[in-house]
């Protein structure tokens, strides 16, 4: 995009958390990253008509929701396996992809500001960018979801949350209400006992050291010891998922045997952080192959020392975690 009078560069400033808004509003990285560029797209297209009674983060506010809203009117609604069927029987052998739209996680290297005089500082460091909330609110309806995300997120007032979705203030209040019924349905009554830390503790680095050796060791034993009782495991794009400790472990059991049918392969892992949780990139060496290639992204959720639950994500490119797609030792 080529600056005209600085207007470029003006918009730029605001790209960070316009993704962010998209990936809250669509539940998926890559197509935020889509959404983000059509919004700057819009907005560099119609600069002759911003006229500056609003500032130009409202502005690209405004157009980066009538995109999503328009891309989410075309497609189903993202989700977890968790939510579409019951949890499955480890035994009953491997299931194919399913292909529909899954959530997906995002890295938190690009939720920091890129640059001191980045806005939206306070929009992007909030507990809405965790799975937990871009689950649930996947269940919203998407003039719900803007509303939500626009009045509870974004602060907007009803006028303008209004006038942005071009209904009545009653009709907007409406919708949020709805929305809320829906989330304290879903999520603890306190965010804070949802909400992840800012930063990785000494107990969770520690605690992440001992699941990549487990996982790169195949030690069953291990990665049971750090698992709660209760541990749950999605790993889209597949349907099934498991809901104990003793239902993971006896998948693993299959997976991590190499003279079993089902078994994957040798894992290789790198300490992340994505959706300002704790995350490993895994990279995998499959049978009768010699590298260890880029493989997904496994979100963790800690609690009281233990795995409480697992989201594993294939990944099409390690790029947004700033790693190779092959690993190196």
């Amino acid at each position: 995009m080529t600056a005209d009078d600085g207007f470029g560069d003006l918009l730029e400033r605001h790209r960070r958390e316009i993704r962010v808004h998209c990936y809250r509003m669509s539940g998926s990285f890559e197509e935020a990253e889509d959404l983000t560029q059509e919004a700057f797209l819009r907005a560099w297209k119609g600069r002759s008509s911003f006229e500056g009674r609003a500032s130009v983060r409202t502005w690209l506010y405004r157009i980066a929701t009538n995109v999503c809203l328009d891309a989410l009117a075309r497609r189903p609604r993202r989700a977890l396996p968790d939510e579409l069927a019951p949890a499955a029987d480890p035994s009953a052998g491997e299931l194919a992809a399913l292909d529909r739209p899954w959530l997906g996680p995002f890295p938190d290297r690009l939720l920091d500001a890129a640059a001191p005089d980045d806005t939206g500082a306070e929009v992007v460091e909030r507990e809405t960018i965790e799975l937990a909330f871009l689950a649930a609110i996947q269940l919203l309806p998407p003039r719900q979801r803007a509303a939500l995300v626009l009045r509870d997120v974004l602060d907007w007032s009803a006028k303008d949350t209004a006038a942005l979705l071009e209904t009545s203030v009653a009709s907007a209040n409406s919708a949020l209400q709805r929305a809320r019924e829906t989330l304290r349905s879903r999520l603890p009554a306190r965010r804070a006992d949802w909400s992840a830390p800012p930063v990785t503790t000494a107990e969770e680095t520690a605690l992440l050291r001992r699941f990549i050796a487990a996982y790169e060791s195949a030690d069953l034993s291990a990665v049971a010891a750090l698992l709660r009782e209760d541990a749950r495991a999605v790993m889209p794009p597949y349907p099934l998922w498991f809901d104990s400790r003793a239902r993971i472990v006896a998948a693993l059991s299959t997976s991590f045997d190499a003279a079993s049918p089902y078994f994957t392969g040798r894992f290789r892992m790198v300490p992340i952080r994505a959706n300002r949780s704790p995350a490993v990139a895994t990279y995998l060496c499959r049978r009768g192959e010699g590298e260890f290639r880029r493989f997904g992204v496994t979100v963790l959720t800690i609690e009281h020392g233990l795995v409480a639950a697992m989201a594993a994500f294939e990944t099409p490119s390690f790029a947004p975690y700033g790693l190779p797609e092959i690993f190196e030792a």
